[in-house]
């Protein structure tokens, strides 16, 4: 679409469709897609892997400290993560790293740690990124700002349907809840909490099918540039 370098920020609720709307859209333009919200879910993983409450601030700025993130972002557009040089991808896509994901995220020590990293890989080349705090935080200045959200129903159906693909058990009604309990922790937490910038664009795709998503924030794009 441009040879100039471009970043797009994804921001949006658990369950919203980011980052396989962000993968379609990286792969349309021909950009990297960063999965930030990987980083987190793995520094999360290596918190409990080592028996450290998720809430605990104290303990997560030591282990900050000794905690390294890589992000290897393949020519295919894979991206794997990596904590201190182990392949954590496959691992890190429960309910309880995603849960230990919000509730770490809220210490200053991980948030500084996280944004940092994001920026220079940013700075690299065109890229997409998506999460939490995106537009507001990390690419305060991305080309395109994204919000996109859908009703907890629909969002709590479609990780329900992403788990029993995935083999694993699932309540829709327990997924339900932790969807608004996660959209609560993340819209409250007092450090880069949940909410759309000031000049993003909101996307509803409560009706939309991914096709239509992804379209939609094409056109966004193509009108901004």
């Amino acid at each position: 679409m441009t040879d100039k370098h471009i970043t797009i920020a994804i921001d949006g609720p658990g369950g919203a469709g980011k980052s396989t709307v962000a993968d379609e859209v990286a792969k349309k333009l021909g950009i990297l897609h960063l999965d930030t919200g990987a980083m987190y879910r793995a520094f999360a993983f290596q918190a409990l892997s080592e028996g450290i409450d998720p809430s605990d601030e104290a303990a997560l700025t030591e282990l900050v400290g000794r905690t390294q993130i890589d992000v290897e972002l393949l020519e295919n557009g894979v991206q794997r993560t990596l904590v201190n040089g182990v392949d954590v991808t496959d691992k890190i896509r429960t309910p309880e790293i995603s849960f230990a994901a919000s509730t770490s995220s809220k210490c200053g020590a991980v948030r500084r740690f996280m944004v940092q990293k994001q920026q220079a890989l940013a700075k690299t080349r065109s890229m997409i990124l998506d999460g939490r705090d995106i537009g507001t935080k990390v690419l305060t200045d991305a080309t395109l700002k994204v919000f996109l959200t859908a009703t907890p129903q629909e969002r709590a159906k479609r990780r329900y349907e992403q788990m029993l693909a995935a083999g694993q058990p699932a309540d829709y009604q327990q997924v339900l809840s932790d969807v608004i309990a996660r959209d609560h922790q993340d819209s409250t937490r007092k450090i880069d909490p949940l909410r759309p910038a000031e000049d993003a664009v909101i996307v509803d795709n409560t009706d939309f099918v991914q096709a239509q998503t992804v379209a939609a924030i094409l056109k966004l794009l193509e009108d901004r540039l």
